[in-house]
């Protein structure tokens, strides 16, 4: 009697969990990059070896880059590579050039919105 009760209860606190889990917290990439959140604001970083691009949200909602600033340092190594992004459109910010990418690039990402302050993210590339 106890063995299915157990079973049961374990697997009904499972499901819950896994529903709570998902419901509005889905901060993960949208875009095939690396997300990462600051101050309810997630930002996620396409990087390519000619482009790199931003896109911003804030839970799940596009956030206007229109009048925003970012800086992208790219450490690749020994080598560090600074660019700025510019607003591209909705909720995305660009950079075109070439750029060192992939497994154990690391970018360190300053952006400012529009009537925010500053804020400061790093991405670790795969």
């Amino acid at each position: 009697m106890k063995k299915p009760l157990i079973a049961f209860l374990c697997a009904a606190s499972l499901m819950t969990t896994a529903a709570h889990a998902g419901a509005g917290h889905d901060h993960g990439p949208k875009y095939g990059g690396v997300t990462r959140e600051v101050s309810s604001v997630t930002y996620e970083l396409v990087a390519k070896s000619d482009s790199l691009t931003l896109y911003v949200s804030d839970h799940g909602k596009p956030v206007m880059t229109q009048g925003a600033k970012a800086e992208a340092t790219i450490y690749a190594g020994n080598d560090k590579t600074t660019v700025e992004l510019e607003p591209a459109g909705d909720n995305r910010m660009a950079a075109k050039g070439s750029f060192k990418v992939g497994v154990g690039v690391r970018v360190a990402l300053t952006v400012t919105l529009a009537g925010k302050s500053e804020a400061k993210a790093n991405f670790n590339l795969k």
